[in-house]
């Protein structure tokens, strides 16, 4: 057996003692508000397609009629022969949606982060990263030559420290990146104050609004709508993967940040284009997320309903105030212990350990989407208690319930 091999062996195993080495949940029907997985059916709680929008009639429709018209798939890259006419309206209408001068689409939304840091940042520049920003911001840092200074999580005095740093450096470009939404612990950004004392230090903005889009702001514009903060963040990043319920990734700017994108963005030079049908997916998701205003109301309703449960039975939900909400349980082994007693109750919520979040914050983090009933958030509610008391994971007054 060679090296390379018996090390993976080795690596694999050491997972397994951790309770990290879990296979993969193969879903046997369509993402909604209950899955069926090995044959059960389950409350899921571990999806992102917070307004139900992946199976909504709309979308299903022009996805078959764009695939009729145009095919299965583009053909090519966007900068040879893979932009077509859907491709733009699309961008038209992201830019329309999020406020902004233009739009471009790629991939992901990992591949949109990697695109435009990789893009706007050279060696004499700096970016400013909040600790806990998504892996994908994490890895476009990493493959820029600018300067890296991160500030404490949501530490704006911090931010502030890391500002004067780059400016005594003399960094040519600054730029402050930051989630929206943070993914991991549900909590929003502190934008406003972020903005400022960017803007007091001539650097740029840039929001990654992955979970912010469909959730925040009107009709789900995202974080810096819900903060009316239009014109003062540069860069807004997003997915078209999670509330708009399709694929891919796209960057909201300034026409010369998508002009510079289109020449510069790796991601997107060397990436085939989107499927027509994906394409005309997502415009009828954002003709549905404006027409039908009454699906964030209720994703919030059954979010703050669900939260309050899980406050009330004892749980650890953190710093969440947003529909993601996790349970906090310490080390990852408990987290999937109670990923896997919850699986036994008829709940499918998702364990995440080290490397996702720190050695002693493993949790099972919860996603309720507009699509849930009250009575499938009840059933949630009552596996949570039950598997709780089971593990050890309630007090006694707690376990008594609300």
């Amino acid at each position: 057996m060679n090296d390379l091999l018996q090390s993976l062996r080795h690596e694999l195993a050491a997972l397994d003692a951790e309770g990290r080495l879990r296979p993969l949940a193969v879903l046997e029907g369509p993402q909604d508000a209950e899955v069926t997985i090995a044959g059960r059916r389950l409350v899921n709680l571990s999806s992102n397609n917070y307004l139900g929008l992946n199976t909504h009639p709309r979308l299903v429709e022009a996805a078959v009629a764009a695939t009729r018209t145009w095919g299965v798939g583009s053909g090519a890259v966007r900068t040879i022969a893979g932009t077509q006419a859907l491709h733009e309206e699309l961008e038209r209408r992201l830019a329309a949606f999020k406020g902004t001068e233009a739009a471009l689409t790629l991939a992901s939304g990992y591949a949109a982060n990697l695109g435009v840091l990789g893009a706007v940042l050279d060696e004499p520049d700096a970016v400013v990263s909040d600790q806990l920003n998504h892996a994908s911001i994490i890895d476009g840092i990493r493959l820029t030559r600018a300067h890296r200074y991160r500030y404490a999580h949501a530490d704006l005095d911090d931010l502030e420290a890391q500002l004067a740093a780059a400016r005594r450096d003399g960094c040519r470009r600054i730029l402050v990146v930051t989630d929206g939404v943070f993914s991991m612990d549900g909590d929003i950004a502190r934008l406003p104050g972020i903005v400022e004392r960017a803007e007091s230090a001539g650097a740029a903005v840039m929001v990654d609004d992955a979970h912010g889009s469909g959730v925040l702001g009107r009709a789900g514009r995202g974080t810096v709508d819900h903060f009316d903060l239009h014109g003062r963040v540069l860069i807004q990043v997003g997915t078209l993967s999670k509330a708009v319920g399709v694929l891919g990734g796209y960057v909201a700017g300034p026409l010369p940040v998508r002009t510079i994108l289109v020449h510069a963005a790796r991601p997107f030079l060397f990436s085939t284009s989107h499927p027509p049908a994906v394409v005309a997916a997502c415009i009828a998701a954002l003709e549905v997320m404006e027409a039908e205003p009454e699906r964030q109301a209720r994703l919030w309703v059954n979010a703050r309903r669900f939260r309050a449960g899980l406050l009330a039975l004892g749980f650890d939900c953190g710093r969440s105030e947003t529909p993601i909400t996790p349970v906090i349980v310490g080390e990852a082994g408990r987290a999937m212990a109670l990923a896997d007693a919850l699986r036994e109750r008829g709940v499918f919520a998702q364990g995440l350990g080290f490397p996702t979040v720190a050695r002693d914050a493993g949790r099972v983090r919860t996603i309720v989407t507009a699509s849930h009933t009250d009575e499938q958030l009840d059933r949630a509610l009552e596996a949570f208690e039950s598997a709780g008391r089971a593990l050890g994971l309630l007090g006694a007054a707690a376990a008594a319930g609300p």
